[in-house]
């Protein structure tokens, strides 16, 4: 009896996952500070011009490339493979043992009574199930951080956006990638080197901070 691939094949599967859900949270329109004043084209900083269509201050961002460059998304996807080779590998650990017990019962049913062969029959049908649930936790445990660490990212890019709204005067920001639901889009429109530079400025501070800190203590 060979043991549920059904876990291995999803967990090596989820940074791949990990991203479409991402690509999906950052789809969603960030309403951002209308503060009344007339927009105008300006120059953002980087040099990319922010368009105004008749006073509605509109950009976007490419989230291919906001995901590709975001060194906080690198991190907190690494984390995440990283604890996904974990449980990966205590679930291994827990199905070899299982297989063991399995060849080692062929090997000897022959010497067995009828009994003494059912009774462990019995108990390696209940190893099995809880091997299976144990799989299901394993899987729910991951799926619970990758909701976790997508909300903290979600809520990094859309703080930030707030603010980069509200000083370049815009009042929507949406995504553009392939196979999203916006066909076309102006250059003119594109703010993703901006904000990607303006996200990693933000995270490199944080990382200061915090070995500073850290330094202190």
């Amino acid at each position: 009896m060979q043991p549920n691939q059904k876990f291995i094949k999803n967990v090596k599967n989820l940074s791949n996952i990990l991203i479409a859900v991402l690509f999906i949270a950052v789809a969603v329109l960030y309403f951002l500070h209308f503060s009344g004043k007339k927009c105008s084209n300006e120059q953002a900083e980087g040099g990319t011009t922010v368009a105004n269509l008749d006073g509605l201050g509109m950009a976007y961002v490419n989230s291919d490339s906001l995901l590709t460059k975001y060194e906080y998304f690198k991190e907190i996807q690494e984390k995440l493979i990283a604890k996904r080779d974990v449980l990966n590998k205590e679930y291994q650990t827990r199905a070899e043992g299982l297989q063991k017990e399995i060849a080692n019962f062929q090997n000897s049913a022959g010497n067995m009574t009828m009994n003494q062969a059912q009774a462990v029959q019995d108990d390696l049908k209940r190893k099995q199930q809880n091997l299976m649930m144990y799989q299901e936790q394993l899987s729910q445990q991951l799926m619970k951080e990758e909701n976790q660490m997508n909300s903290e990212l979600y809520d990094k890019i859309s703080d930030y956006l707030r603010i980069y709204g509200q000083e370049n005067d815009l009042i929507l920001v949406l995504t553009y990638s392939k196979g999203s639901g916006v066909l076309y889009a102006n250059d003119s429109l594109d703010i993703t080197d901006n904000v990607i530079v303006g996200l990693n400025k933000e995270y490199n501070n944080e990382l200061s901070t915090d070995k500073a800190v850290s330094s202190q203590q």
